[in-house]
C-alpha cells in the first residue's frame, strides 16, 4: 500500500471495533495488515493535520504529551495484556503475549516532564486510566544519570492518550511538603478513590485525596527505624479486605499488617536481623487463601508463607540457566489462574512461573537489557490488566480520583 490514511478513519474503525466487543488482538492483526505499511512510510494523515495541535497522535494506542483529538478515546479490551514498569528504559509498556507493545507512556527521557516518567517501580490500569510511580533513577543508573541521579518524585495518573489527568509531587522536586514526595515506589488505587503511595526516602506510607490532603499515613515522616510507627526504607504497601494496611519495610527485611486505626503490627513475618528469614522486603500481597507472597529481593526469591509463618511455596529466580548471580527481582504477584508474575528486575525480564516451577511465559531475553523488540531494562513492576488477584482492587474506575 502506498497512498495515506486518514486518522479519522482510524479512530473511527477502533470506536466501532470496541462498541461491537471486536477482541483487541483482531483489530490490532487487522491494523497490522491494513495500515501498517502508511505507519512505517509516514503516511497517516488527519483531515486537518497542520492545526496548532501538531501532527496527528493515536491517543489510544500509543502514550503522548501533545493534546488529544476531538475524538473520545475507544473503550479499551485489553485484559490479558501485561503492563511493564521497564524501570530503566523510562517508560510504562502494555504488552501481548506475542511480545507487541500495544500502549506506552514515557518517551525515554530521564528528565520528569508531561510525556516523560523516570524509572517507574509501580504502575496499574483501572478502567481507562494508568497509575504510575515516577520513582526516579539512582546515579550511575542510565547514562544521563552519570554524574547525578535523576528525580522524579510523581504520582501520576494518565489517560489513555498519554495525558497527565492527576499527579501528585512536583516533577524532579523532591521533598516532605504538601504536594511533595521523595522517590515513591508504589502507588495504589484504593476503592474508595484514594491513591496510596508508598514514600520511600521519606519512610512513610500516605492515603492521598483528589484535592492533595495527607487523609492517613504510617511512618514518621524522615525518621528510618524499626519502633511503633516506624519504617525503614518501605517499597510497598497494600489495602487487605479487613481495612490494614500490608507494608514490605524493605531494609527493616521484614513484611508487616498494620491496623489503620491503631498503628500497631497485628501480624509481622521477617525482622531486621533476620536476613535469612527476609532480606530486602521489595513486596508483599495478601492472596485469598490467607497466605501472603513476599519479594524477597536480597535473596533472589519468592515466598508463600501462611498465617502461620510457614514456607508453603517458593521460587529461586537465579537458579535459572543463564541468570545473573543477583537478580534482585522486586515484584511478586499471583495471577487468578494461580501462576505467579515476577519482575526478575537485573535479569532484564518478567517471567511467569506455574505451581510446578515451570516459566510459562518470558518478556525479555534473560540477562540481556535493551529497548528493542521483546527487550526490556530491570523491569521492576508487572501486572495482568483486569487481574487483581491479591491486590487492593480500584473500586470506581469511571473517574482518575475522588
Amino acid at each position: 500500500m502506498t497512498g495515506s490514511v486518514n486518522i479519522d478513519v482510524l479512530q473511527t474503525f477502533f470506536i466501532n471495533a470496541a462498541e461491537a466487543g471486536i477482541p483487541i488482538y483482531l483489530v490490532r492483526n487487522i491494523m497490522l495488515k491494513v495500515w501498517r505499511p502508511a505507519l512505517i512510510a509516514g503516511t497517516l494523515v488527519a483531515a486537518a493535520c497542520s492545526g496548532a495541535h501538531g501532527p496527528a497522535q493515536l491517543p489510544a494506542v500509543t502514550g503522548s504529551s501533545t493534546s488529544s483529538t476531538t475524538h473520545a478515546a475507544p473503550v479499551r479490551t485489553d485484559a490479558g495484556d501485561i503492563l511493564i514498569g521497564d524501570q530503566f528504559n523510562n517508560r510504562v509498556i502494555q504488552v501481548d503475549r506475542n511480545h507487541q507493545i500495544d500502549w506506552h507512556f514515557g518517551d525515554g527521557s530521564s528528565k520528569a516532564g508531561p510525556a516523560s516518567i523516570v524509572a517507574p517501580n509501580d504502575e496499574e490500569r483501572f478502567g481507562n486510566f494508568t497509575l504510575i510511580a515516577g520513582t526516579g533513577a539512582p546515579q550511575g543508573s542510565e547514562p544521563s544519570c552519570m554524574q547525578a541521579a535523576c528525580p522524579d518524585n510523581r504520582a501520576i495518573i494518565v489517560d489513555l492518550g498519554g495525558h497527565i489527568v492527576w499527579q501528585y509531587g512536583k516533577a524532579g522536586v523532591g521533598g516532605s511538603g504538601p504536594n511533595e514526595l521523595n522517590t515513591p515506589v508504589c502507588t495504589v488505587r484504593l476503592p474508595n478513590g484514594h491513591i496510596l503511595i508508598t514514600d520511600q526516602v521519606n519512610e512513610r506510607v500516605i492515603e492521598v485525596d483528589k484535592a492533595k490532603n495527607i487523609d492517613w499515613q504510617y511512618g514518621m515522616t524522615g525518621v528510618s527505624g524499626s519502633g511503633f510507627n516506624q519504617l525503614n526504607n518501605p517499597n510497598s504497601a497494600e489495602l487487605l479486605p479487613n481495612g490494614h494496611i500490608l507494608i514490605g519495610d524493605e531494609n527493616n527485611n521484614r513484611v508487616i499488617e498494620v491496623d489503620r486505626d491503631s498503628h500497631k503490627i497485628v501480624w509481622q513475618y521477617g525482622n531486621p536481623n533476620s536476613p535469612k528469614t527476609l532480606n530486602g522486603a521489595a513486596f508483599a500481597s495478601r492472596l485469598d487463601n490467607g497466605d501472603t507472597l513476599i519479594t524477597d529481593s536480597n535473596n533472589n526469591r519468592v515466598l508463600e508463607v501462611n498465617h502461620d509463618k510457614d514456607i508453603v511455596w517458593s521460587y529461586v529466580t537465579n537458579k535459572r540457566a543463564g541468570s545473573v548471580q543477583m537478580p534482585l527481582p522486586t515484584r511478586a504477584v499471583r495471577l487468578g489462574n494461580g501462576n505467579t508474575m515476577i519482575s526478575d528486575q537485573f535479569n532484564h525480564q518478567v517471567i511467569v512461573v506455574d505451581p510446578n516451577k515451570n516459566v510459562v511465559f518470558a518478556q525479555g531475553k534473560i540477562a540481556t537489557m535493551g529497548k528493542t523488540f521483546d527487550r526490556l531494562n530491570a523491569p521492576y513492576d508487572a501486572k495482568v490488566i483486569g487481574d487483581f488477584t491479591g491486590l487492593t482492587p480500584p473500586g470506581d474506575v469511571s473517574v482518575p480520583v475522588k
